[in-house]
């Protein structure tokens, strides 16, 4: 049996825990809201690579979002932990997967349309990934963003990586096809470049490259999700995340980490810088009118410190952007370390000139498996 999805349930029952089991009249009207009213967050997972990241995002178990795989191949969906799977086309392909063909992905998520639409049905938000490409995740993504969007109303966002250069042209085609309809499906579009991930180790394996893509896609989306999810000492709710990522376009993240010690400043100097300076984030963040910083750090984690961060992003983006930023502290951070996620949005991009612009994401891959 499947685990349930980590909710604010569990920070609530922490809540009664600390109170010694007594609550008065206020404080259970509060809880009870917040129970009634807390976001509904999902992840979609469509194809190979999307039912990959839904399985390392289900190790991570981000709070307060369910996870979903959807694939036209059963036999890998079967391996797949998720909080719930979809069989996409169980009549067109009779779960034998679509191969390298977008057109079987499309229709397969079509005939499956209404078991989509009921599985998000309630959702605030809806995150969609996979590896385009492919014929499942590349022709299903776009179908299932537009139930999301037109038919639930629910602000979407497209997290998904381009091939690398290795997996040959055909398949490069496939996937600026199917960004080109995705876009038009999705509030934020953020695309990852799976060759700037060699360009940073370029020994690196093609099969560990592989697997550090899906760490890239999980880890995006569980920061993004919990920015509305925990609770911080400058909170971050879900209209910060609207106002931010509602018909943003391209948007771009970075990530950035720090654990050094000694002065304040230096320390939160080399987490912005870490963010902001990548390689991987080969674009204009000049452009960016909307920005969202997230800050997380350990019981040493001071006010300065996030002034800074926030201070040195403003300088970087657009002198009218709306900036809005959140702060927490995590117990289990390690001390003197300090972690910066950057969501930067509305971003001009002319990579794409003939295609969609895509965002980028920026992460240390020294850092990969401490992220999330």
């Amino acid at each position: 049996m499947e685990e349930k999805p980590v909710t604010k349930s569990d920070e609530i029952d922490e809540i009664i825990k600390q109170s010694s089991g007594s609550l008065d009249e206020d404080e259970e009207e509060l809880l009870k809201l917040i129970e009634e009213e807390q976001e509904k967050i999902y992840v979609v997972g469509a194809g190979g690579s999307g039912s990959n990241t839904i399985n390392r995002l289900y190790q991570m178990k981000p709070e307060g979002v369910t996870l979903i795989a959807a694939n036209t191949d059963a036999r890998h969906l079967l391996k797949i932990k998720a909080h719930r799977k979809i069989l996409l086309g169980k009549q067109l392909t009779r779960g034998r997967g679509c191969g390298s063909n977008p057109e079987c992905g499309e229709k397969a998520a079509q005939e499956t349309a209404p078991k989509i639409k009921e599985a998000i049905a309630d959702a605030d938000l809806v995150f969609l990934t996979c590896g385009m490409g492919g014929g499942t995740g590349t022709g299903a993504l776009p179908v299932i963003a537009k139930i999301a969007k037109q038919d639930i109303g629910a602000l979407t966002v497209g997290v998904v990586t381009l091939p690398f250069s290795a997996e040959g042209k055909v398949r490069y085609d496939n996937a600026i096809g199917g960004i080109k309809k995705l876009k038009s499906n999705v509030d934020t579009l953020i695309i990852i470049k799976n060759d700037k991930l060699l360009d940073i180790a370029s020994d690196l394996p093609l099969e560990k490259a592989f697997r550090i893509s899906d760490e890239v896609l999980a880890s995006s989306v569980k920061n993004i999700a919990e920015l509305s999810t925990k609770a911080g000492l400058v909170s971050v709710d879900f209209a910060d995340l609207q106002t931010v990522l509602k018909n943003a376009g391209y948007a771009v993240i970075a990530v950035g980490e720090s654990a050094l010690e000694g002065s304040k400043e230096e320390r939160a100097k080399l987490a912005i810088e870490t963010a902001l300076s990548s390689p991987l984030l080969d674009v204009d963040i000049s452009t960016a009118d909307r920005v969202l910083i997230n800050i997380i750090g350990g019981e040493d984690l001071t006010l300065q410190e996030v002034h800074y961060i926030v201070e040195e992003t403003r300088k970087r983006v657009s002198p009218s952007a709306h900036i809005i930023y959140g702060a927490r502290i995590e117990e289990d951070m390690k001390k003197s370390s300090i972690k910066v996620l950057v969501v930067l949005a509305g971003v001009t991009m002319s990579e794409f000139s003939e295609g969609p612009e895509a965002g980028k994401i920026t992460l240390d891959l020294d850092e990969v498996d401490k992220i999330g």
